[in-house]
């Protein structure tokens, strides 16, 4: 097939990076979320690939290895901007709390709604459904929130990271309840498991940045990047809580100076090792912007339309969706005070409930389960944040304008001249 051919996929992937770029600056101006912009792109391409009778190629290994890589991309790039200091305890641990406890409150009532309406959804199989729609998704949150005030921006990130890491521990945590492995079983393996992966991630973030830092090949931020993917992918065979391997490393390379204090400090050459992290700085956001770019759209490709138009996806979705915001809005209000605009909107699902829903174990799948239902909530979130957005951005520019205005009548005083006789 002409279209399948070499030079036409370089043709293809090309125009895809630049149109990606395209949506991102268009997203810059109008807060509406790039990766609607990718989903829509690849539902497009679907009908033109159906058109030319070639619709039914499988994009799903390919979606599998572009979202794991993406999802390591992602939480890479967070934690390198993540700075732990005496100021930021406070607001780290209020992100973290706010997490955790939307996480755990919005997968219970998501469980209890697709329980009910669900035919042949048994509660353990409800959970392990219910995680994946309950976790924010900082690949559109990060991007997006670059417009709002320092605090809230950094509370975002800090959010959103933490949802990602503790609802991925979750997930695997209930996953594992239907794999009979020695490594799943029960709370205690949950956190004999955490406690290892946590071991595991401080000592070998050291160990990788005091080698990387003595390595004087120019060339060495790609094999930095592959000895982290290589980790990730040895934690998940030894059924680890892998990501923690990649935040602990971005965490560590990110604050230098704060984990190599004392005898250790002897052994960081800071200049060096600044250079790695401004390096791996620009790559992690090069490599995470193409990842996600291509993830997105071929997500697009391999969705079904037909299934938004089901009423019980419709019903479904819709309980879950007033959940999220009903009880973010009651976490907000305890934790924030009232200044909760546009925060109680930006709660967009995307990336990693995509992710994890395609890595749900076959012994735990429900036929009646509508993948429409991802779909869903997947845009109808979006859609919330992007209006969320641009109405804060509207108030924001009304408050400056009022700011600066004068009342009818009045015209700015100016001091008066003194003329002084010499």
């Amino acid at each position: 097939m002409d279209i399948l051919t070499s030079y036409n996929l370089i043709i293809e992937a090309s125009a895809i990076i630049i149109l990606s770029f395209i949506f991102s600056e268009l997203a810059r101006k109008t807060n509406v979320p790039s990766v609607l912009m990718l989903i829509a792109l690849g539902i497009l391409l679907k009908f033109g690939l159906d058109a030319l009778g070639i619709g039914s190629i499988d994009f799903f290994p390919i979606l599998e290895v572009l979202g794991i890589v993406g999802l390591i991309m992602i939480v890479l790039e967070a934690a390198l901007e993540l700075e732990l200091k005496p100021a930021k305890i406070i607001p780290i641990a209020k992100a973290m709390a706010i997490a955790l406890i939307g996480l755990l409150a919005s997968t219970w009532v998501a469980a209890q709604v697709l329980h009910a309406f669900v035919p042949g959804m048994n509660m353990q199989a409800a959970w392990l459904y219910a995680t994946p729609l309950s976790i924010l998704s900082s690949a559109i949150i990060i991007p997006s929130v670059s417009g709002l005030s320092n605090v809230k921006k950094e509370f975002h990130i800090y959010e959103s990271t933490f949802s990602d890491i503790l609802g991925i521990m979750l997930f695997y945590f209930l996953a594992g309840q239907w794999e009979a492995t020695e490594q799943s079983n029960g709370v205690v393996g949950f956190f004999g498991n955490l406690g290892l992966t946590l071991a595991i991630s401080v000592v070998g973030s050291y160990l990788i940045l005091l080698i990387f830092q003595n390595i004087r090949s120019q060339v060495k931020l790609f094999l930095l990047i592959a000895v982290l993917l290589l980790l990730y992918a040895l934690g998940k065979k030894m059924h680890l809580s892998s990501l923690i391997i990649i935040l602990s490393f971005g965490l560590v390379i990110a604050n230098m100076q704060l984990f190599f204090r004392g005898r250790l400090g002897r052994w960081l050459h800071l200049e060096k090792a600044t250079n790695i992290y401004e390096g791996l700085h620009i790559i992690t956001m090069e490599t995470a912007f193409v990842v996600r770019t291509f993830f997105f759209v071929i997500f697009g490709l391999t969705i079904s339309l037909a299934s938004l138009a089901n009423l019980q996806v419709a019903l479904v979705s819709g309980l879950i969706i007033l959940s999220i915001y009903a009880i973010r809005f009651i976490i907000l209000r305890l934790f924030m005070g009232k200044d909760i605009i546009p925060q109680l909107f930006v709660a967009p699902r995307g990336l990693i409930t995509i992710l994890l829903f395609y890595a749900i174990p076959k012994e735990a799948e429900v036929q009646g389960f509508e993948a429409g239902i991802l779909l869903f909530i997947i845009i109808a979130t979006s859609l919330i944040m992007t209006f969320a957005m641009v109405y804060d951005k509207q108030r924001s520019g009304k408050a400056i304008r009022k700011a600066n205005s004068l009342p009818v009548g009045y015209t700015k005083w100016k001091a008066p001249v003194i003329h002084t006789e010499e």
